[in-house]
């Protein structure tokens, strides 16, 4: 059973951090790409970033040089989110696209507020 459990959401002032992690459970974890995607009130949902088995990353031009997505050997991805803006403003979910379909985490909520 694929699992998929974010955590690490909160209110936070524009200019600060936040780091978010997604534990991943049910598949062979270091074999496939893993992604990050957000929505905000209003909007379609977006890819924010993936990064490959290997290591390799893929941004959204809207959080280039400010977030970073990471992953571990312990079934752990991670997105460290910095120079927080009112417009990052969000849910933010895990992502993983199996063999026959795709699977989403519960998402964890981000508000950037002043």
């Amino acid at each position: 059973q694929v699992q998929l459990v974010e955590s690490g959401g909160g209110l936070v002032q524009p200019g600060g951090s936040l780091r978010l992690s997604c534990a991943a459970s049910g598949f062979t974890f270091s074999s496939y790409a893993m992604s990050w995607y957000r929505q905000a009130p209003g909007k379609e949902r977006e890819l924010v970033a993936t990064i490959s088995p290997g290591g390799s990353t893929s941004y959204a031009d809207s959080v280039k040089g400010r977030f970073t997505i990471s992953r571990d050997n312990r079934k752990n991805i991670f997105l460290q989110m910095d120079s927080l803006r009112l417009e990052d403003t969000a849910v933010y979910y895990c992502r993983w696209v199996g063999p026959q379909e795709g699977y989403w985490g519960q998402g964890t909520q981000v508000t950037v507020s002043s």
